[in-house]
């Protein structure tokens, strides 16, 4: 129930309302079964737990290669961001208003392209207690 408010939250905040009929206009940014790579989207936790983060990249920054064991979703609020995945030389770049479904177990990088920042709405999926960035060494 509480991810269900939370969730619903996050679209309000993500897509902006205008008045309509009801007084409800509602904006789809994504429907997916899959991530950024195509992987089936798998949901078995036993203890979930859902992180929300706001995350400000400053322009040229480069993030370490690191990858997700869990789910993570990302809604892109401002700037121009580039993933690279390491094994295939994939690169994707996602600006504002752009939903991220990240990859699960494969090492990427990210960086921030353009002059302004990158401000990323970040929803992580884990189980209680758990990180869900694994950076390379």
């Amino acid at each position: 129930m509480k991810f269900a408010y939370l969730s619903s939250v996050i679209m309000l905040l993500a897509a902006p309302l205008r008045a309509g009929e009801n007084g409800i206009v509602e904006k789809p940014i994504l429907s997916t079964s899959t991530t950024a790579i195509d992987q089936p989207l798998v949901l078995s936790l036993d203890d979930p737990q859902v992180t929300v983060s706001v995350y400000e990249i400053r322009p040229g920054t480069v993030l370490p290669e690191h990858q997700h064991k869990y789910p993570r979703y990302g809604y892109v609020l401002s700037g121009q961001l580039r993933v690279t995945y390491t094994a295939t030389g994939r690169s994707d770049v996602y600006g504002p208003g752009d939903f991220v479904v990240e990859a699960i177990e494969r090492w990427h990088t990210g960086r921030a392209d353009g002059l302004e920042p990158v401000k990323l709405l970040v929803i992580d999926q884990v189980e209680r207690g758990q990180k869900n960035i694994d950076i390379r060494k």
